[in-house]
């Protein structure tokens, strides 16, 4: 099952914070890592696995929701150390492509890095149900009215489209399996039939997401849906721990930029 973008039920304390809270600090984190180097990343990732524990989300979880960014940080891994110049490494100082130690560096680090931030952006979605986030997105995008710009259908947007990389995953993964019961292969022979194989699954998972984004569109037309104001069941409402909880974040994430800043201008 794809965990990608999913929410996974629960009590913690990280649940029941307001979602505008959990969407602030997800925003400032990935804003930090960015700007930050490897000090910054490691203290942020012990900080991470604390507040995953914390949430009691299942490591097992959180690293399956990963998986199919896998192939990603491998290219973006091998691009770094491929054309980054620099101090070549002896063992591949002869090769037609130099490896360089500031290309491994800084392919470790963006690797890194966007780890990081796909762990904190399928916390986010763990924790928060998918109302809650509009309604959190919603909240944070409505100083962008007096532009002309309709916060609520923004965050919807932003809300379907999380929604839907899980279903386009599993929709693949369908597809997939259904063409290996017809004999096709996506394991053996040579890179480019491998790649023709991968590019066969393109034409129906395009299809089939044409599909449901019709059907999400016919039903919420049918269930009387229009763009314009809107109300919730369930109003947002900031208590003391959300306060205290921003707060700590905040002192957090600070303390930890002033220390890379230290640490690199030494």
């Amino acid at each position: 099952m794809i965990r990608f973008g999913q929410f996974v039920p629960g009590s913690s304390c990280v649940h029941t914070l307001d979602p505008r809270v959990k969407i602030g600090w997800a925003v400032a984190l990935s804003v930090v890592v960015l700007q930050g180097g490897s000090l910054c990343c490691a203290l942020i990732s012990v900080w991470l696995l604390l507040v995953v524990r914390t949430s009691h989300i299942p490591l097992r979880l959180l690293a399956s929701a990963l998986k199919p960014a896998r192939v990603f940080l491998i290219l973006l891994f091998l691009v770094h150390l491929l054309l980054t110049q620099g101090t070549p490494i002896p063992p591949f100082s002869d090769w037609a492509v130099t490896i360089t130690y500031e290309g491994l560096r800084q392919g470790t680090l963006v690797c890194w890095q966007f780890a990081v931030l796909l762990t904190t952006g399928t916390l986010l979605t763990m924790s928060t149900t998918p109302g809650e986030l509009v309604d959190g997105l919603e909240r944070w995008l409505r100083p962008l009215r007096i532009v002309g710009i309709r916060s609520h259908d923004v965050a919807l947007m932003v809300s379907l489209a999380l929604r839907f990389v899980p279903t386009l995953l599993d929709e693949m993964q369908r597809v997939k399996e259904a063409q290996t019961s017809r004999g096709a292969s996506f394991s053996s022979g040579g890179p480019i039939r491998r790649m023709r194989a991968a590019a066969a699954l393109l034409i129906p998972v395009v299809l089939g997401a044409f599909r449901r984004g019709d059907e999400l569109a016919t039903a919420m037309e049918a269930r009387g849906y229009h763009s314009g104001p809107r109300t919730t069941l369930h109003d947002l409402r900031m208590t003391s721990r959300d306060y205290a909880a921003a707060a700590f974040a905040v002192l957090i994430l600070g303390g930890i930029t002033l220390g890379d800043v230290f640490f690199h201008g030494l």
